[in-house]
């Protein structure tokens, strides 16, 4: 259910930062209050977003990353004016989130992943024809523009068939250009490649490139890792409600760059197998993978590909199957971030959430 906000009859003049960002967040808060227990029922506050602060430039496709529960899409309904801040600030083209929502909202569209938001019945054009009225696009511009749209997002000649026959690809670039009918400044995309084959995918990150090509500042959120190197002019990790890193992919990549990673494949490991890797001195960090019947083993260390043996010597009894050594990649570094990072902060919630 959509959160209606207060706002003034008159929005206050924009007031643009000194360096022009299109998006500014100033340690913001978002608190949620529940409850806990059947008898005696407690009033507890969970922390979603703990003081968030980062600014995004015009033009600029900015990544937010983080594991499920991060405060991501907290994050991001913030700044789309759905939620209140529960502290700090927020602008967005110079307009405050919560006193210019009605401002905030003519300069952003906003683009979800799956498949909910379209009519299936109808066909593409239908949906843009329908939802252009919503937006209150000029009905003098409504032709040409959606005409632009379905060009950009790759769906010119498809544009009469029901939506109900289109692949989950199709219907996502349909989305994005649902959410530029008012031709919105800054764009918002959360997980818009979720659940896309690869094809699909390809597409996709095709289209969110060319937004950025015609102008648009670009925030998005994503759980593919390969996906925001490629995209992002710069990323932003985010866990248990904080910002642990932010910079380019080769910023955060470099925090690993001098480690090689050694990936194991086994079958069976103990816990004491990998305790005993992580107790070597000349290894960084161990993580693991499931992925089917096996569990990867993901080894950096300095020593590179030359402690491979040591490793497998440490593993004992356990059965063996691909081993690999390679380069660290983004989703190297967002794995460290993660493993190294808010433990404290998470033991705490957890600790507020059963006392």
């Amino acid at each position: 259910m959509t959160t209606t906000l207060p706002r003034p009859a008159m929005p206050s003049a924009p007031v643009a930062p000194a360096d022009g960002h299109a998006i500014e967040a100033v340690d913001l808060v978002r608190t949620y209050h529940t409850h806990l227990g059947v008898l005696r029922r407690r009033k507890i506050e969970v922390p979603a977003v703990r003081g968030i602060s980062f600014a995004v430039r015009p033009g600029e496709l900015f990544g937010l990353l983080g594991p499920n529960g991060a405060g991501k899409t907290t994050t991001i309904k913030m700044l789309i004016t759905l939620l209140l801040p529960t502290s700090g600030t927020a602008r967005v083209m110079g307009y405050d989130v919560v006193r210019d929502t009605t401002e905030v909202r003519k300069r952003i569209g906003y683009v979800f992943g799956g498949d909910r938001g379209l009519y299936d019945r109808v066909s593409a054009l239908d949906n843009l024809r329908y939802f252009a009225e919503l937006y209150g696009v000029d009905p003098d511009v409504q032709r040409t523009r959606i005409g632009a749209l379905l060009e950009m997002v790759g769906l010119t000649g498809r544009e009469k068939e029901k939506v109900e026959g289109y692949s989950r690809g199709m219907r996502q670039r349909l989305h994005i250009a649902r959410g530029l009918l008012h031709d919105p400044e800054v764009v918002f995309l959360d997980e818009p490649s979720i659940g896309l084959d690869p094809v699909g995918a390809r597409e996709l990150r095709q289209t969110v490139q060319s937004l950025v090509d015609a102008g648009k500042t670009v925030l998005l959120t994503t759980h593919y890792m390969f996906e925001a190197d490629a995209l992002c002019d710069r990323i932003a990790v985010i866990n248990a409600g904080r910002i642990v890193a932010l910079g380019t992919g080769s910023d955060l990549k470099g925090a690993i760059a001098n480690r090689t990673i050694v990936e194991i494949e086994t079958f069976g490991v103990t816990d004491e197998a990998v305790g005993r890797l992580r107790a070597d001195p000349e290894v960084g960090a161990v993580n693991t993978e499931e992925r089917d019947q096996s569990q990867i083993l993901l080894v950096q260390s300095e020593r590179g590909a030359h402690i491979t043996q040591r490793l497998l010597g440490l593993l004992g009894e356990t059965r063996i199957g691909k081993v690999v050594a390679r380069e660290p990649t983004l989703e190297d570094a967002y794995v460290h971030l993660i493993a190294t990072t808010g433990d404290d902060e998470a033991r705490a919630a957890r600790a507020a959430s059963v006392q």
